[in-house]
């Protein structure tokens, strides 16, 4: 198996004592493997010498993979599509994170491959791969390249120097194939410092030229004074640039269009540059040469073959990139006066908003921001004023939050921030909308009370700044109102989001994007509000106008559409519809935006309860587990993502009689909810009440009571007594009051809670019927027999009708089995 390693370089001479140095060591650790490292300074060929040594010793492994590591978010990408080639689940399947832990793990135990060689290219800080490095296998080796010499510390290192003189004579004689004595080869050496670059840099010009040895050393000699003046980078020796001068003066001389395009690739970064981004802009920011150039494919073309011949910079025929290395970017850069340099990066800033797609979750789209992703921060684009380099700024944040990445969306949105206002002034609406984004991040990370400040902060600012209907300004008024039900003020923000909808709909229209997402805001709204049809209408309304209007695949937005309404279903009573759309749920975000995306892990946490709900306790149980675990490796024990997928976990463990890891698991779970979301909040009472079920069952009911209580009058205060968590609870308090013989109070309890659900939730829904079916059993317990007949033979028939003859409350109710009422947290 052989993947991304760069072709070999057919002029590549010498390091013999490195590369046995190298292998020596590498085979002397095959028991305990420790990460190597090449380091040195720029030029000196580190990477060749990793790429040799792969084409040198591949038949050895059974695997060899390239890995780019410059850009340490993206290791574990490179190492999860590993995985469909070692027999694992892609990363559709399993996710970046699960898949790049399979790979490791794999790699660890030598299994399918024995033999095995990772090269991480141009990596940077050692802490950076501390988590994506195989350590303590036994079967593979780790090649790392870097110029960081801290690597010395956790690594064996093998330093690679300039050429002796041999090697740079080899090496010239190679690359210059004729017209070049060993002599000349030697003076030219010598003059160069043996730096390979150096050295390549001047026999591609002599190949490319045929200029005489004596020509190009007259030429390196008489400009010393200008190739070492003041500000030069110490870190690239004299040798180097003095080649570099020199190939660019020839290329100057014969093309000067490729020089200007190379300056252009300059101010990009190091990472490859997706051909296409030059075509033709007609934009005055655009320097007129360039605009000359792109408009010609022609000669585009031959600037493009000259800097390749000229080793300017490193052309991939196979994914159609440009890559110039970062020491040539630097002395490019260098040489230009402070106008120049403000005039290129003008441009590339252009090129690369120009080049932004117009989405960010179709393929073709997902894989253009990967591309121009690496170029944000070394392009210096936050520095433009310009409003489209800004909205490529904006649309990267857009594109990090749609695919899950939230860490990296929130570095950029506060390096943007910072930036803009700087610059522009925090009323800027770029900066505006640029702190709205933020907010968004902050609730998704259950910064709850940060993300509500912010949004009381930015709407006045946005109502007089913009206006009180511009998109941005309803924007902050759906923020606050997901604020309103992060803070438990549920009817609060069902007021304020009905608001909110309307403005929506009178100045976006009825089917803008916008406008249903304030839709979905609304219906959570309902639910939360035990308004569980209206709920579910508008619910499905918003799922059929998104279809209609937008079928590109990999939108979180509709996973998030699709699977509240399996939500909703499930809550009005129809498990197995619940069921079937929660599956479909589940598949859509498997497939279209992987197994670790935020969205695909709620579904996965909702399809677990409904499938519990309708009695399929295994499937319930393997999904409840495995989404808990991914919570556990993606977020910290108290996010608010991580607690919701305990909570699921700990009520299908109760369902399938492991009571004591269910109990353990929801106190640990219910301390966390009293930190996240504050003492008084409906959701820490909710759980709360799910550890109360747990005490009840393994025989602690005054405990058991006690919390219930306690859990009773918390919601009643928030929420008042005519909520669906407040009777569920009280339905679980009377059972706890029947279990400590109390059986007077919990049919009073009975009577009024029944009546309250029949109010709320109709005569058939579950809860209520799972209420009746108890206070028959109470009634009885109080001599109260014919009562509890009438009851029982009034609900009977609707468990039938409403379950089915077989399913587990049907059942549950025939034997005489006491129902309980279930906190399971959705997304606010």
């Amino acid at each position: 198996m052989w993947g991304g390693v760069p072709s070999r370089n057919k002029n590549f001479t010498g390091r013999t004592r490195q590369l046995e140095q190298l292998r020596s060591g590498l085979m002397s650790q095959i028991t305990a493997v420790v990460p190597h490292a090449l380091h040195g300074y720029g030029g000196v060929g580190k990477t060749l010498m990793a790429v040799e040594y792969a084409h040198l010793y591949r038949y050895e492994y059974d695997l060899v993979w390239w890995i780019n590591a410059d850009q340490p978010g993206l290791v574990r990408s490179s190492l999860a599509h590993l995985a469909p080639h070692m027999g694992l689940p892609g990363v559709n399947v399993s996710g970046i994170e699960e898949a790049s832990e399979n790979v490791l793990d794999a790699l660890r135990r030598g299994e399918p491959h024995r033999r095995w060689l990772l090269i991480y290219d141009n990596a940077d800080e050692p802490e950076d791969l501390r988590n994506v490095i195989p350590e303590g296998g036994e079967h593979g080796h780790v090649l790392i390249t870097s110029r960081n010499h801290r690597w010395e510390a956790t690594a064996q290192t093998v330093s690679v120097d300039v050429f002796p003189e041999t090697e740079s004579v080899e090496f010239l004689k190679k690359r210059i194939p004729r017209g070049i004595t060993r002599k000349e080869a030697e003076e030219l050496a010598e003059a160069l410092g043996h730096l390979p670059l150096a050295l390549e840099q001047a026999g591609a010009l002599r190949a490319e030229t045929g200029m005489s040895n004596a020509e190009y050393l007259r030429l390196l000699s008489e400009q010393p004074a200008s190739l070492l003046r003041e500000g030069k980078p110490t870190e690239y020796p004299a040798p180097m640039t003095a080649a570099w001068q020199l190939s660019v003066s020839k290329l100057q001389e014969n093309l000067p269009e490729a020089m200007e395009l190379l300056r252009c690739c300059s101010f990009f970064g190091p990472d490859p540059i997706p051909r296409d981004i030059f075509f033709p802009v007609e934009d005055p920011r655009v320097r007129p040469v360039m605009t000359e150039l792109l408009n010609n494919p022609i000669r585009l073309s031959r600037a493009i073959g000259h800097l390749g011949r000229y080793a300017l910079i490193r052309l991939d025929g196979t994914n159609r990139t440009i890559q110039v290395h970062r020491l040539i970017q630097t002395l490019v850069r260098a040489e230009l006066s402070a106008e120049q340099r403000t005039a290129v990066r003008e441009e590339v800033w252009t090129l690369l908003a120009t080049a932004t797609p117009t989405g960010t979750s179709d393929p073709d789209s997902r894989t253009r921001f990967l591309q121009l992703i690496p170029h944000l921060r070394p392009s210096g684009i936050v520095e433009s004023t310009a409003d489209d380099a800004r909205r490529f700024a904006l649309d990267i944040l857009d594109f990090l939050y749609a695919s899950g990445n939230y860490a990296m969306n929130e570095r950029y949105a506060h390096e943007f921030i910072e930036q803009w206002s700087q610059d522009s002034g925090p009323d800027d609406p770029n900066v505006l909308e640029a702190q709205i984004k933020y907010g968004n991040r902050l609730r998704e990370a259950g910064r709850y009370r940060e993300a509500h400040d912010l949004d009381r902060a930015l709407l006045p600012r946005a109502r007089a700044v913009l206006g009180p209907t511009d998109p941005l300004t309803l924007s902050v008024l759906s923020g606050l109102g997901a604020d309103m039900r992060t803070s438990g003020d549920f009817r609060e923000a069902r007021v304020h989001d009905e608001e909110t909808l309307r403005l929506h709909e009178e100045t976006l229209g009825p089917t803008a994007p916008a406008t249903l997402r304030a839709m979905y805001n609304l219906s959570i709204d309902y639910v939360l509000t035990s308004d569980f049809e209206r709920a579910r209408d508008l619910n499905e309304r918003v799922y059929l106008l998104h279809n209609r209007q937008t079928r590109s695949p990999g939108s979180p937005a509709l996973l998030s559409y699709l699977n509240g309404l399996a939500t909703v279903i499930r809550l009005l009573g129809n498990y197995t519809e619940a069921c079937d759309m929660g599956e479909e749920a589940l598949a859509y975000g498997i497939e279209q935006l992987g197994a670790d995306h935020p969205r695909t892990l709620q579904a996965q946490i909702s399809l677990a309860t409904s499938l519990r709900m309708n009695g399929d306790l295994d499937q319930a149980l393997e999904l409840a587990q495995d989404g808990h675990s991914r919570h556990l490796r993606l977020y910290s024990l108290n996010h608010p993502n991580t607690l919701a997928a305990a909570m699921c976990l700990a009520n299908t463990w109760r369902m399938t009689g492991a009571l004591s890891e269910a109990l353990q698991l929801a106190e640990d779970t219910d301390l966390r909810y009293d930190d996240v979301y504050g003492s008084d909040h409906p959701y820490n009472h909710g759980c709360t009440s799910n550890v109360a079920l747990l005490y009840r069952l393994v025989g602690e009911n005054e405990r058991a009571r006690e919390l219930n209580e306690r859990s009773l009058a918390g919601l009643e205060a928030k929420l008042g007594r005519d909520h669906h968590y407040s009777l569920g609870v009280a339905m679980n308090l009377a059972g706890d009051l029947a279990a400590l013989g109390d059986t007077k109070n919990a049919a009073r309890l009975g009577r009024g809670t029944l009546r309250r659900l029949r109010s709320l939730l109709g005569e058939e829904h579950p809860l209520t019927l799972n209420c009746a079916a108890n206070l028959t059993m109470d009634l009885r317990a109080e001599g109260e027999g014919e009562e509890a007949e009438a009851l029982r033979e009034q609900v009977g028939p609707l468990f039938t009708r409403v379950h089915g003859a077989e399913h587990q409350f049907t059942q549950a109710f025939h034997d005489g089995r006491r129902l309980s009422f279930d906190f399971d947290p959705r997304q606010l």
